[in-house]
């Protein structure tokens, strides 16, 4: 195995809380994981390491993308849900953090509020990577990112469209749109624009359209998500009636680059925030987008326990 480099505890609970270059230095790392894994090769830089995966938030791809993630990089990975363990009881998320992180060497938390995991964080004496929150999913973007460079080479310099709800999804685009240099199209229904209280991103890196199908013109990339998130369920037959219009059809993709690809971060609703003839259509890369969950995490974890890899 090459030299590894040492740093201190790095934490990744939003998007910004890296480099560019540390974001070029995992995408690197995951190319080279993921032919590795393509290719049927074991590799084991974490052997003997062990991930623990708090679970507040129900999740498919979240924990098995870690979980598998983790056993395929020769360490083990601990399920703990909040209704089976202390903190669904009161115990103090700071105490939490102390004592979880003496007992393994990474932390993945999916939660609701955003104070929650950087409380914890704050607390952890190792790193702490964002699952979801209801502000931020960075490690879902991460992949996204990835996934359209892997497609379409170079996201700097391009035009990304985010149709829908201003939700962790679009904080997330946001701060990408500063770290990778490329423009954000925004559409978001009346009721449900952006919190700017959240938005760091300089003006520059987007436009808001009022119309869902203008922000679509001319893009290289078009996303969305599904109307009702989780925690928002009773707000479920309002949002119906609010995004009415904002579907991603093939009307809106033809006003895209021809070139233009779909993302999705899933699950998806067919025939609410997108039609089946897009998301199962010739740009979709939402399977590939999903997959790569998989690798750009392992990377992301090989990089936070043991650093570089020289």
């Amino acid at each position: 195995m090459l030299p590894v480099l040492f740093m201190a505890i790095k934490h990744f609970l939003q998007f910004s809380d890296f480099t560019l270059s540390e974001f070029e230095y995992v995408m690197q790392r995951a190319r080279i994981i993921k032919q590795r894994f393509k290719a049927y090769q074991t590799y084991h830089p974490l052997l003997d390491r062990t991930l623990v995966m708090v679970f507040e938030k129900n999740s498919t791809r979240t924990r098995l993308s870690f979980e598998a993630g983790m056993h395929q990089l020769g360490g083990a990975a601990i399920y703990l849900n909040t209704r089976d363990s202390q903190l669904g009881r009161g115990e103090p998320v700071e105490d939490a953090g102390q004592v979880m992180s003496r007992m393994c060497d990474i932390i993945m938390i999916r939660t609701f509020e955003q104070e929650m995991i950087e409380r914890f964080a704050a607390n952890s004496r190792v790193p702490v990577i964002n699952g979801l929150t209801n502000q931020h999913h960075p490690c879902q973007v991460l992949a996204d990112v990835f996934t359209y460079i892997e497609h379409r080479g170079s996201i700097t310099g391009k035009k990304v469209a985010w149709i829908g709800d201003a939700n962790n999804m679009l904080y997330s685009w946001l701060q990408a749109a500063q770290v990778f240099n490329f423009h954000l199209h925004i559409s978001t229904p009346k009721g449900y624009d952006m919190d700017m209280a959240q938005v760091t991103a300089d003006p520059s890196q987007y436009t808001v359209f009022d119309s869902p199908s203008d922000a679509c013109a001319g893009v290289d990339l078009v996303n969305t998500d599904v109307w009702t998130s989780m925690g928002y369920e009773d707000e479920n037959q309002a949002r119906l009636k609010a995004f009415d219009g904002w579907i991603v059809d093939e009307a809106k993709m033809a006003r895209a680059h021809p070139d233009a690809l779909f993302m999705h971060c899933l699950p998806a609703h067919r025939g609410e925030e997108v039609s089946a003839g897009v998301i199962d259509g010739p740009q979709s890369v939402v399977w590939d987008e999903a997959e790569n969950r998989l690798h750009v995490q392992k990377a992301l974890l090989e990089y936070l326990v043991v650093g570089e890899i020289r």
